[in-house]
């Protein structure tokens, strides 16, 4: 079968998008204000410890998704296994939030690095953003404990091979 969501490596032609998304009032909620976000974000375009892409379901691009080496950021997630992967995630078209898709390509993304010899990866949600706390469960994430991060107290979820 073939994989259903294509992860295309962001480009600098990707920023205008990235910047409209971070603008939507469903990524704005979470991730903050959309000139400190795009900043981070863009900043971090070239940076060696981070993998930014676009998800793409069909010929739609819908969502964004960054993959970085936990021991370059996150310290406050406590001891981790070398080599472990943190990831971030948003749906930018609201017509797309919903549906499945957002637990659906986090499965098969890391599904894909599970698969290349990655060990673990986490992440960390607001405790309070149930939407995205129940799609990193359905994609195989379990809940480890509350870490307190610079944005503030965040839920640490765990995935491991």
């Amino acid at each position: 079968m073939a994989p259903k969501y294509v992860f295309r490596p962001m480009s600098t032609g990707d920023l205008p998008l990235i910047r409209q998304w971070l603008e939507t009032p469903a990524v704005a909620r979470w991730w903050g204000h959309a000139d400190e976000q795009y900043a981070l974000v863009s900043g971090d375009l070239d940076h060696p410890d981070m993998d930014q892409f676009i998800v793409v379901f069909g010929e739609q691009p819908f969502g964004y998704i960054q993959c970085y080496l936990l021991s370059t950021w996150n310290q406050c997630f406590g001891p981790q296994p070398s080599a472990t992967r943190g990831i971030d995630q948003f749906i930018g078209e609201p017509d797309m939030i919903g549906r499945g898709h957002g637990s659906g390509f986090i499965r098969q993304f890391v599904d894909a690095l599970l698969g290349q010899g990655i060990p673990r990866v986490v992440t960390d949600p607001d405790p309070d953003n149930i939407c995205a706390v129940r799609a990193y469960a359905r994609a195989g994430f379990h809940s480890e404990r509350l870490v307190d991060t610079p944005d503030g107290p965040a839920l640490l979820m765990v995935r491991d091979t």
